[in-house]
């Protein structure tokens, strides 16, 4: 009964596996809400800082402040690189990598240099394998980012931009679209592209300046709005981050649960099988022994 032993040890341990993976799936499923809650309740701010921005935007504006200033070209460029601490979420960070790395490839082929800032473990790990030098690298954002994170990863980048030190920032994550679209995608949120003329405003809007009593002053409100509507874009960047990866990982152990019982179906099957093989040919030396003595 040597193999019915190995086949009941291997079932032994499909079972304790499958308990573990559905363990995970059930933390993730619940992680994953509180994610989805923070998205969510991020985007009415975003939503009224761009409409803000959008109704004080002018050329004329535009000059005054730095975050505005749209450079002839990109010689030097950051790109910050958003991804987990940790693994067991199926091609979440591949695909976080290859976008990343699809960018570096894009913006260096146009002649920059970038700037490689990366948040994340297994980003981490990833460019250390690669030998690419990083200008940055944090691995204490956890999965619940707060806007003093956001703040301490993009001031630094702010202060350079201004100083004329780079280009542009752009920043690779995962766009939280539903439960089952998490899309890794990038953004450039430096400059600051005026709302109205981004990809899918309304027309109708785009180029109207709307007549509005300010106080203190547009230049005033600008100062303040501008920094926090780069903020929040990196703020927004990691909560939806963070929510594609609990997605990712719930996905992920769902269907290693599925896998484990799928197998030790068959384990199960074979097991029997063997079983009754070996119970019908003990019965059959019963009765060979019972006849021989008969006979």
């Amino acid at each position: 009964m040597a193999k019915g032993r190995e086949l009941k040890g291997r079932i032994k341990s499909v079972e304790n596996t499958r308990k573990i993976t559905r363990t995970m799936e059930m933390v993730a499923t619940s992680k994953m809400k509180r994610a989805q809650d923070r998205v969510v309740a991020a985007r009415p701010y975003a939503t009224a800082l761009a409409d803000v921005i959008s109704s004080l935007y002018s050329p004329e504006l535009a000059e005054r402040f730095p975050l505005l200033r749209q450079p002839v070209e990109q010689r030097r460029v950051a790109l910050v690189v958003l991804t987990s601490n940790r693994g067991l979420a199926g091609a979440f960070n591949a695909n976080l990598i290859k976008e990343a790395r699809a960018q570096l490839t894009r913006l260096e082929k146009a002649g920059a240099q970038v700037d490689v800032h990366v948040i994340g473990k297994k980003g981490l790990g990833y460019f250390k394998y690669v030998g690419r030098e990083l200008a940055t690298q944090r691995v204490d954002v956890t999965d619940r980012p707060t806007a003093l994170n956001a703040a301490e990863i993009v001031d630094a980048l702010m202060a350079d931009y201004v100083a004329g030190k780079l280009d542009g920032v752009y920043v690779t994550y995962s766009k939280f679209n539903s439960v089952l679209s998490t899309p890794p995608a990038t953004d450039q949120v430096l400059p600051v592209t005026p709302p109205a003329t981004k990809e899918g405003a309304d027309a109708r809007d785009a180029g109207v300046q709307r007549d509005y009593l300010l106080f203190p002053t547009a230049e005033a409100i600008l100062t303040e709005l501008l920094p926090s509507y780069v903020r929040n874009a990196v703020y927004r960047a990691l909560v939806e981050t963070a929510a594609g990866e609990q997605a990712a990982r719930r996905t992920a152990m769902k269907n290693a649960t599925d896998n484990a019982g799928d197998i030790l179906n068959v384990l199960r099957r074979t097991y029997n099988r063997a079983r009754q093989a070996q119970i019908t040919q003990e019965i059959a030396e019963i009765v060979g022994g019972a006849a021989a003595l008969q006979g």
